[in-house]
């Protein structure tokens, strides 16, 4: 099969997770000898198209048709800002369209529901519900024709090391968490912090000198660069629908102090030690108690525990039969 993606950035340029997730989802049907493609819609700063695992990615800056790749594909991918207009496009060409949602805004559901999406993709059990009851409240969307629950694939052996020294937090923009991390760092002079830069929103990376602050980093480069010095994740973030960075740091046995959204709770289950993101006093006596070899030591073994039972095995097969089964 030729699937053909549009999206608006992709690894390695542009790291953020649902750009991960969609690249191992992707990479699973290369592995399956399907041709894939990835047609960018915004400029980057590349200018020809380049592979990655197998993944051919066009850039907007090629100036090559994206309307004469539709002619050939089999099946059309597409996620976030590009829903709407890949769907159009599909239309006039009869090619069935598979729309991931990465989130559960409303436009999310709008844009799958804009009818002829044969395939919604959603990234946990709890955005599947919530788009059902998206459907109730709004009779006359039109279902997508088939879904589908896949939550951001992590294989454990790609993260796995040995945790570092330090208090991470990925992504430091204010809903991630910047602020959080900020105070905490201001509180806690006697912590090492890492402040790793992400791909989207202002970014609040602290001058102190007990914070080490990173630019974006490659998912492929995120054990080495990122767990291998991380003791503690962070997750404070006001709104995650999943939360893969939380997932990835589990395979190490790195305990993850998050905010209780809907999704990270999913994600991390009883691995998960939960602070409200107003409660930096709470947070400062988590950390403070993680310091305890014994504590960390039982919450390490809890993350591991979490780890192994989000092997992606199962639930990537199942994307690439339904996948496979729209040709």
């Amino acid at each position: 099969m030729r699937i053909i993606a549009r999206l608006h950035g992709y690894p390695p340029r542009h790291n953020a997770g649902a750009e991960w997730m969609v690249h191992s989802m992707l990479r699973a049907l290369v592995g399956r000898g399907h041709d894939v493609q990835v047609w960018l819609s915004r400029y980057s700063g590349d200018g020809q198209p380049y592979d990655l695992d197998g993944v051919h990615v066009v850039p907007l800056q090629a100036r090559l048709d994206f309307a004469s790749a539709v002619r050939t594909a089999d099946v059309l991918v597409s996620h976030l800002e590009n829903v709407q207009s890949t769907t159009a496009l599909a239309r006039g060409y009869g090619k069935p369209v598979v729309a991931i949602c990465h989130n559960t805004h409303r436009p999310t559901f709008r844009d799958a529901a804009s009818g002829g999406t044969a395939l919604a993709v959603f990234n946990s059990k709890w955005m599947a519900y919530e788009a059902e009851l998206f459907y109730a409240e709004y009779p006359k969307a039109v279902r997508p024709e088939r879904t589908l629950i896949v939550r951001p694939p992590v294989f454990a052996d790609e993260y796995r090391t040995k945790p570092g020294t330090k208090v991470t937090l990925i992504n430091c923009n204010v809903e991630k968490g910047g602020k959080v991390l900020e105070a905490l760092a201001r509180r806690m002079p006697d912590t090492e912090f890492l402040a790793v830069a992400g791909a989207y929103g202002e970014q609040i990376l602290p001058d102190l000198p007990n914070v080490e602050v990173l630019q974006q980093i490659p998912g492929s480069q995120m054990r080495e660069q990122v767990y291998a010095k991380t003791r503690v994740l962070l997750m404070p973030s006001s709104y995650e629908s999943w939360g893969r960075a939380g997932v990835e740091a589990l395979a190490s046995g790195i305990p993850v102090v998050a905010h209780p959204t809907p999704g990270l709770c999913e994600a991390l289950s009883e691995a998960g030690v939960f602070v409200d993101r107003n409660d930096a006093d709470g947070y400062e006596a988590v950390l403070r108690k993680l310091m305890q070899p014994a504590e960390y030591r039982l919450a390490s073994k809890r993350a591991r525990a979490r780890s192994s039972e989000l092997d992606p095995t199962e639930e990537l097969a199942a994307w690439c039969e339904a996948v496979e089964a729209l040709a």
